[in-house]
């Protein structure tokens, strides 16, 4: 325990106050068992510690621990609250949660048991809280933290603090808007570079390393963390990666597939399987035609990588403008939005707007009878009309 608490004053004492992502104001703190998924690195442990360092006064009745944490070889969680508890502890932050064997079934007995404990834990955005054999959906106020959006990017890297848009705001103002932020700040410079390198807050590290880290991840997550949240086997990997590697290089993507299992070596359910998993997971994106999402045996319309940066990072060649475009337009809106693809345009939003994205030349003609219907342009500062300029879609979160 001495150990532990050690490690947890540590990382508390680095942690910074001088930027906290968009979710911490949706949590609603008060509640006594919260979840919070996440993929990695989006920032997940630094909220749960800024949240411990900002609003808890007495720091020794608060402990954080990350349950992937080589002391739990030789220990269980209930033993650790256990301890904590008759010391006078109050609340339990537990990282990670998923590394850890029989997680749901732990944590809902130490909710039962220690009902003046509140317990805050995180995991892969892979959890399935609602499907844990522990009946947590009860319990826990569950979240998803996403990646930076592009207004965050500009407050992180640049100090610029802009206010976020709701999406009926922005189709309806967006000149006026966009004119505003322009008026400030050369905006498609820094746009290029969120693109590139802005999704995951760890670019801050170091930038020249960030593909390799992105790629570290990506490694983690098929080798560790598909594993302990799945069936999948570790030995199912290899193809897995080269899944993603096939993604990565094509234009916006229709799948094929069974000619995409064909050159995989794997049957068409076993694909299916593991692109609704890496959806889950947040490295895919798969979007179906039905505003309800995609079943894990269903064929999505279109896949992409989840976020621009995997793309720049796991492509072997340069990525493509194209895909770069509608992989950063559905990355956005898919956090307060759902996301669908369209017959007649490249997404339908909220099974209400129709968006065609594009690059500064793009015409209306492919959306002129379409109602309810707009252009997303990327390379413009401004637009008019339906025509939106791209990047001021990373502002609606």
């Amino acid at each position: 325990m001495e150990t532990i608490t050690r490690l947890y004053k540590r990382l508390l004492d680095s942690t910074r106050l001088n930027f906290v992502r968009y979710l911490y104001a949706d949590i609603d703190w008060s509640n006594r068992l919260i979840a919070i998924s996440g993929a990695r690195g989006t920032g997940k442990t630094t909220l749960m510690l800024q949240y411990i360092k900002q609003e808890v006064a007495d720091k020794s009745k608060a402990l954080y621990m990350s349950l992937d944490n080589i002391w739990f070889t030789t220990h269980t969680l209930s033993e650790l609250v256990e301890e904590f508890y008759v010391m006078g502890g109050e609340a339990i932050f537990l990282d990670e949660v998923h590394r850890y064997p029989n997680w749901a079934i732990e944590v809902k007995n130490i909710y039962d048991s220690y009902p003046d404990i509140k317990i805050v834990f995180t995991g892969s955005s892979m959890l399935e809280i609602y499907q844990s054999g522990a009946d947590l959906s009860r319990r826990a106020i569950h979240y998803s933290l996403y990646g930076l959006s592009f207004r965050e990017f500009l407050l992180l890297e640049y100090g610029e603090e802009f206010r976020k848009f709701s999406l009926d705001e922005l189709l309806t103002n967006h000149y006026e808007l966009s004119s505003e932020i322009t008026s400030y700040i050369k905006i498609l410079p820094r746009f290029a570079e969120y693109l590139e390198h802005g999704y995951y807050p760890l670019y801050k590290e170091n930038v020249k390393s960030y593909p390799d880290r992105l790629q570290g991840i990506v490694n983690a997550v098929i080798d560790s963390d598909l594993p302990a949240c799945s069936k999948i086997e570790h030995s199912s990997g290899m193809k897995i990666k080269k899944l993603l590697g096939i993604v990565s290089t094509l234009v916006p993507y229709t799948p094929n597939i069974s000619k995409l299992s064909a050159e995989i070596e794997i049957s068409r359910n076993s694909l299916l399987s593991y692109i609704h998993l890496l959806h889950q997971a947040r490295l895919l994106y798969a979007v179906g035609s039905d505003a309800n999402g995609i079943s894990i045996l269903t064929k999505p319309d279109k896949i992409y990588l989840d976020n621009p940066n995997l793309l720049y990072a796991l492509s072997t060649a340069d990525a493509n403008e194209a895909n770069v475009r509608e992989t950063f337009f559905a990355n956005q809106l898919k956090v307060k939005h759902i996301v669908a693809a369209s017959k007649t345009t490249d997404y339908l939003i909220d099974s209400t707007y129709s968006f065609e994205i594009g690059g500064k030349n793009k015409g209306f003609k492919q959306i002129k009878d379409v109602p309810d219907s707009f252009i997303a342009v990327d390379g413009v500062e401004s637009g008019f009309g339906n025509k939106i300029p791209l990047w001021l879609f990373g502002f609606l979160y």
